[in-house]
């Protein structure tokens, strides 16, 4: 189970309401690409300067957390 990740928002007014980092215009998705395109923590924060570490820790933990739910289709009679 996830631990409660204050720093996700989720808003329909920012980016269409993707997950975002602290209703920043910084979805999770761009955080977990620049990590998987090889970028570091320090990249990260240098590149986006009002980003924390604990901002990208979450974003992280947030992506592997969708990764392993599943959605089941609701069966009907």
């Amino acid at each position: 189970m996830v631990r409660n990740l204050r720093r996700i928002t989720f808003d329909l007014n920012v980016m269409g309401g993707k997950p975002c980092i602290r209703g920043l215009r910084v979805t999770v998705g761009a955080i977990v690409g620049l990590v998987a395109s090889g970028y570091s923590t320090a990249d990260i924060l240098k590149a986006y300067p009002y980003l924390e570490e604990e901002d990208i820790h979450e974003a992280l933990a947030y992506a592997a957390w969708r990764a392993e739910e599943i959605e089941v289709p609701l069966v009907t009679a």
